[in-house]
């Protein structure tokens, strides 16, 4: 073996070891590898630094506002509860969850479908007495097998067949030896994976549904929330337009909100207390809820529902530069012993008093009525340069930004979701009308800024630079392995394994299946995907098949069930659901076993070699 490929090999470990460490991050980690492998002089610059570049990185960076636009909306929420419902048992909870969760997947960014359902599911668990535990990783994992049923359903596999377009775009005669003579159609790139990923998906849910039940414990949620906490009384306002305004508590969803509970209603005067959950709603119903801080803010995304205070209608600048804010009132504040009516508050600083809390205990009445005290903490609408404007002001102790607490746009979540439809469309038919992949992609990630979708602020902060500059690394990696030989040598290994046992062409599939599975757990599904690519590659060439089931097969293994840390999903749900780092292998190792068998039963036979 040369010295370049040992050296290229040995740069891999580094960075594996790395990585299971936990200590390096992984775009470090990675930029670090191909920048030694660049300094040493086994892969040249230009060939480094083209990954950055490539089609796979754009659209995935695109592919994050796009995602940003539908979660800046409500547009995800609003699919949610259509295709969701609510359940009344956990196995009825699960059949309603795992599928629409997978198929959602399959069409945009799992990471924030999984965040928008983590509270749908903490409420759905108060709801029918079981531990979230039960839910959150079957969430997680619907959400990854969801993943493999489109070419943009996760980043993985926009890099592969990435990949794979640039590789059928050279000249390479062993491909019309097996029937491939020119660029694969749009419509397979697309949904190929989804020919195998779609049964991976079904039996793998079914295997969720059935098993989970036996295969996970219930774990007490580390974010359990108590109204012990610090908590705010917030009146919301029924608006004529809310599509709630005809539907019962329960229906409405404002029944059992995890940290939040609807105290009274006040209607024409009237109040109601111990609201029942079959109260019918009417416009302009005053709601009384009394919850914590993070259930408040998921209150404001209830479309239809408005602070009861008329402060918010008037304060200055646009509603999108809107967010909430806690500021603790100081003794040298003119607010001290003055009601909040007289303090002409939003006219001193712009901004509007929604809540207030003081010493432990929530403050009961209306806003304006409530007479300020020193250290009474303040929850504001305000706009986002209030903490700036603000930092050092004597009137107040303490001032903190409440993070994700921008309005959402309801109004824009038709638009939203139309985009998302346009641009599956354009994925699809984009050949026909000479619209390439990226250029959809971009065209509805730019079309969601317009149209007021999410501002250009929070399109760029969506971005994960994180995430794009591992990809652009791993894919200079993966033009390392090739360059310096590794590749080949690792090819050979196996070619020689098949010679010397006969492996027939579905033996070496269960075997780069394998690889790819294993090496995905140790760093990342699209770290490994690009490692794995010119090995697969290699090995169709030297068996003289069709590198499609090959190919396919490598998106699927890219399937992360068995740690919590090789998948974002994993790690999001890992805190809430309390788990323990070896609850997924539990589940997590039959559950890749069975996806595993099925992928290397149906690939050849949609594929054939």
């Amino acid at each position: 073996m040369p010295f370049e490929a040992w050296f290229t090999l040995a740069v891999l470990a580094m960075i594996i070891v790395a990585l299971i460490s936990n200590r390096i991050g992984m775009d470090v980690a990675l930029l670090g590898g191909l920048i030694l492998l660049m300094a040493t002089g086994i892969v040249s610059i230009d060939t480094a630094i083209e990954g950055f570049a490539s089609q796979a990185v754009m659209m995935i960076g695109a592919l994050y506002v796009v995602a940003a636009g539908m979660r800046e909306t409500g547009a995800i929420e609003i699919v949610a509860n259509k295709l969701l419902g609510r359940p009344t048992s956990e196995t009825e909870a699960k059949v309603r969850l795992l599928g629409p969760v997978a198929l959602l997947s399959g069409f945009m960014n799992n990471t924030p479908i999984v965040a928008m359902c983590i509270p749908l599911v903490r409420n759905w668990s108060k709801q029918l007495g079981i531990s979230a535990s039960t839910l959150y990783m079957p969430l997680s994992f619907a959400a990854i097998l969801g993943g493999r049923l489109t070419m943009i359903g996760t980043a993985s596999n926009l890099v592969v067949i990435g990949l794979l377009t640039s590789y059928l775009a050279q000249d390479h005669a062993w491909l019309a030896e097996v029937g491939i003579t020119g660029p694969l159609p749009e419509w397979l790139l697309f949904f190929g994976v989804g020919a195998v990923g779609l049964p991976c998906a079904i039996v793998g849910i079914i295997f969720i549904i059935i098993a989970s039940k036996a295969l996970l414990r219930d774990r007490v949620p580390v974010d359990s929330v108590s109204l012990d906490a610090k908590t705010y009384q917030v009146d919301m306002i029924v608006q004529p337009d809310s599509p709630i305004v005809g539907s019962s508590i329960e229906q409405a969803g404002l029944r059992q909100l995890p940290g939040l509970y609807l105290s009274q209603i006040e209607r024409s005067g009237v109040v109601i207390p111990a609201v029942g959950p079959e109260e019918i709603l009417e416009a302009g119903d005053r709601l009384g809820f009394v919850g914590v801080l993070d259930s408040v803010v998921d209150l404001r995304r209830v479309r239809g529902l408005e602070p009861a205070t008329d402060q918010t209608l008037k304060l200055k600048g646009s509603s999108s530069s809107r967010t909430l804010v806690e500021v603790v009132v100081s003794a040298n504040s003119p607010l001290v012993n003055q009601t909040v009516r007289d303090s002409r508050f939003r006219s001193r600083y712009n901004a509007a008093i929604i809540a207030v809390h003081r010493q432990g205990a929530k403050v009961a009445g209306k806003i304006g009525d409530i007479r300020l005290r020193i250290g009474d903490t303040l929850l504001l609408d305000t706009h986002v340069g209030f903490l700036e404007s603000h930092r050092n002001d004597p009137d107040f102790y303490l001032i903190s930004q409440v993070e994700e607490s921008r309005p959402t746009r309801h109004n824009r979540a038709m638009i939203a979701i139309g985009l998302l439809v346009m641009m599956v469309g354009l994925l699809i038919g984009g050949t026909y009308i000479n619209i390439p992949p990226i250029l959809a992609v971009w065209i509805c990630a730019i079309l969601m800024v317009f149209t007021r979708c999410v501002g250009g602020s929070v399109a760029r902060s969506s971005i994960n630079l994180q995430v794009l500059l591992s990809i652009g690394a791993a894919i200079g990696l993966g033009a390392a392995m090739d360059q310096s030989g590794a590749a080949d040598i690792i090819v050979g290994w196996l070619m020689g394994s098949a010679n010397a046992f006969e492996l027939h062409p579905s033996l070496m599939l269960v075997i780069l299946f394998v690889i790819a599975n294993i090496l995905s757990q140790l760093i990342t599904p699209y770290a490994a995907s690009v490692l794995m690519f010119p090995i697969v590659m290699q090995s169709a060439e030297l068996l003289q098949v069709s590198p499609l089931a090959y190919v396919f097969t490598l998106m699927i293994a890219g399937c992360n069930f068995s740690t919590p840390i090789g998948y974002q999903t994993n790690l999001m749900v890992y805190g809430p659901g309390g788990y323990r780092f070896l609850d997924y292998a539990r589940l997590g190792i039959p559950l890749t076993i069975l996806v595993g068998a099925v992928c290397v039963i149906v690939a050849p036979l949609v594929f054939p070699y």
